[in-house]
C-alpha cells in the first residue's frame, strides 16, 4: 500500500499541468530524435542540460524521460520505413520490418512496434515501480566498502559493456577519471592538476563535457568523415493490424518484455543482446508456415519481438540508475548527470531524500506511454518528414544550440574554448572506435568512489583487509571479477570450439 499510495502521489505531481506540458514536449522531441538516424537520445540530453538547467528538477527529469522513451519509440519508424536504424537498438527490428514495409505491410509493422513498445513499456514501468525501492531499501545497508567496490562494479560493466574492447572502455573510463581529478582535493582543499589555470580550480563541468563528446563531436564527425547520404522511402499502407497479425503480435511482445527486462535491471545491460534474442527466440519458435516469411517478406514476430524487448530494457534500467546510481548506457549515464547537476546523487538514498521528485518520475513513464502510443500511430507520417531536413542544416543547428547553451552555463569564453576541444577529442575517440559514456561515468562516479574509498580505509583503519571482512563486499569483488573474466573464458571456449569444428 506504501507503493500505490507513493504512486498515487507522483501522479498528483506528474499529471499537473505543467509537467504535462514537460512531458509532451520531451516525448514529441525525443520520437523526432529517433526518427533521425544519428541523433541518439545521449546527445540529446547532453545537449539540452544547459538549456534545462534552470527548470524545476521535476519538471526537467520528466522532459529527460520523455525524450529518453520517445527515441526508443521513433528509432523503429526508420528502421522500417527506411532500413536506417535512428538508434543501434533498432537494428534488429530494420531486418523484418523493412521487408514488411517493401511488401506493403509498412502500417502493419509501425503498429505492432508502437502497440508492442506501448506493453513492454507498461510492464516494465509496473516492475520499476514494484522493485525499485525494494533495492533501495536493501541497498541503504551497505557501507563505504560496499559502495566503492558498487562504484568500480559500475566501472567495469560500463567500460566492458559500452566499448567495442575492454581496452578501449577502461582507457575511456581513465580518461574521465583523471579529468575527475581536476580541481580541489575534496578533502584537503589542495588544487589538483589544475595547470595554474584558476578555471580549473572548481573541475570541469560535467554538462559540458558531455556536450563535447556527444553533440559537438557528433556534429565534427559528420562534417569531417561522413555527408553523402541517398534517401529513398518506402509506400506506406494504412497503420493497422489484421486479426491473425494481432495474435502473432500478442505472444511475441509478452516473451520479449519478460527476456528485455532482467537486461536492464542488472548493471550490464545494453539493448542489443535482449533485442537480437528476442528475435532468434521468435524465429526458432516460429509457426512453420511463418517461418518462411523470416528473411524474405518479413516475419511480423521479427519486429513485434524486439521492439518489445528494447524497450523493457530501456525502461528497467532505471532501477540500477535510481537505487545504485550506476548507468547501464550512454542515455543512462547522461541522465545520472542531469541529476548531479541539480546535486543529486542517484542511490538508496533517493527514495527517502528525493521521494517526490522519484515517484513523479515514475509516475510520467505511465503518462508517457500514453503519450507515444497516441503520437506514434496517427502522426508517424509526419515523423518521416523530418527526414526530409538536410544534414548540414541540421547538425549546423545542433551546433549552434550546444555553443549557446554551454556559453549559457558560466559566460565564459573559456567554457567555448575548452567544449570545442572536448568535441575534436570526441571525434577522435569516435572515429578510433573509443566509447564516449564511460568517460562521463568515470567523471561523475569517480570523485565519489575516491571518498568512499577513504572512507572505508579510515573504518578500517588504513588496511584494505576492510574490503575482504563484510560478506557483501566479498560478493561484489566476486561479481567484479567475474564481468571481467567470464566474457573472455567464454570467447576462448567459443574460438576452441570453432577450431576443432574446421
Amino acid at each position: 500500500m506504501e507503493i500505490f499510495d507513493a504512486l498515487m502521489q507522483g501522479f498528483a505531481t506528474a499529471i499537473s499541468p505543467v509537467n504535462l506540458l514537460w512531458a509532451f514536449v520531451g516525448c514529441v522531441l525525443g520520437t523526432a530524435v529517433g526518427v533521425l538516424p544519428g541523433i541518439g537520445p545521449a546527445v540529446a540530453v547532453a545537449m539540452l542540460l544547459p538549456i534545462t538547467s534552470k527548470v524545476d528538477i521535476t519538471a526537467s527529469m520528466i522532459f529527460f524521460a520523455g525524450i529518453y522513451y520517445g527515441a526508443m519509440y521513433g528509432g523503429s519508424t526508420t528502421s522500417i520505413l527506411l532500413n536506417t536504424p535512428g538508434e543501434t537498438a533498432s537494428m534488429v527490428t530494420a531486418m523484418e520490418g523493412n521487408k514488411m514495409a517493401k511488401n506493403g505491410r509498412a502500417g502493419a509493422a509501425l503498429a505492432t512496434a508502437a502497440i508492442g513498445s506501448f506493453v513492454a513499456g507498461t510492464i516494465a514501468t509496473v516492475i520499476v515501480t514494484l522493485f525499485a525501492p525494494t533495492v533501495a531499501d536493501l541497498a541503504v545497508k551497505l557501507g563505504p566498502p560496499e559502495y566503492f567496490l558498487l562504484m568500480v562494479l559500475a566501472f567495469t560493466t560500463v567500460s566492458a559493456v559500452l566499448g567495442k574492447s575492454t581496452v578501449r572502455g577502461m582507457t575511456s573510463l581513465f580518461i574521465g577519471l583523471a579529468v575527475g581529478l581536476i580541481g580541489l582535493d575534496q578533502i584537503t582543499g589542495t588544487p589538483r592538476y589544475t595547470g595554474g589555470i584558476p578555471e580549473f580550480l572548481d573541475g570541469i563541468e560535467i554538462v559540458l563535457v558531455a556536450v563535447g563528446l556527444f553533440a559537438v563531436a557528433e556534429v565534427l564527425y559528420f562534417a569531417l568523415y561522413e555527408g553523402k547520404e541517398v534517401e529513398t522511402q518506402n509506400p506506406m499502407s494504412k497503420v493497422y493490424m489484421t486479426a491473425v497479425e494481432w495474435k502473432r503480435s500478442i505472444g511475441a511482445w509478452i516473451r520479449a518484455t519478460f527476456i528485455g527486462a532482467p537486461f536492464g535491471c542488472i548493471p550490464a545491460g545494453g539493448t542489443e543482446i535482449p533485442t537480437f534474442l528476442s528475435y532468434a527466440v521468435e524465429k526458432k519458435i516460429a509457426k512453420p508456415e511463418y517461418k518462411a516469411e523470416f528473411g524474405t517478406v518479413g516475419a511480423i514476430e521479427g519486429v513485434a519481438g524486439p521492439e518489445a524487448a528494447n524497450n523493457a530494457t530501456v525502461t528497467t534500467a532505471l532501477i540500477p540508475l535510481l537505487t545504485l546510481g550506476i548507468p547501464t548506457s550512454n542515455t543512462t549515464a547522461i541522465l545520472l548527470g542531469a541529476f548531479q547537476n541539480y546535486g543529486i546523487q542517484p542511490g538508496p538514498q533517493l527514495f527517502t531524500t528525493s521521494a517526490a521528485l522519484v515517484w513523479a518520475l515514475i509516475a510520467s513513464l505511465y503518462i508517457g506511454n500514453v503519450m507515444l502510443l497516441i503520437l506514434n500511430l496517427p502522426m508517424v507520417k509526419l515523423w518521416v518528414q523530418l527526414l526530409k531536413i538536410p544534414k548540414p542544416q541540421l547538425y549546423a543547428g545542433i551546433l549552434i544550440f550546444a555553443t549557446v547553451g554551454a556559453y549559457g552555463m558560466r559566460q565564459s569564453a573559456f567554457d567555448l574554448v575548452l567544449l570545442w576541444g572536448i568535441g575534436l577529442i570526441g571525434v577522435l575517440m569516435r572515429r578510433f572506435d573509443f566509447p564516449t559514456a564511460p568517460v562521463v561515468v568515470g567523471m561523475i562516479l569517480g570523485p565519489l568512489a575516491e571518498a568512499q574509498m577513504r572512507n572505508a580505509l579510515s573504518i578500517g583503519e588504513g588496511k584494505w583487509g576492510i574490503f575482504l571482512e563484510r560478506p557483501a563486499s566479498i560478493v561484489l569483488i566476486v561479481i567484479i571479477v567475474a564481468v571481467l573474466v567470464v566474457p573472455r573464458v567464454i570467447r576462448r571456449v567459443s574460438a576452441r570450439r570453432e577450431m576443432a569444428v574446421g
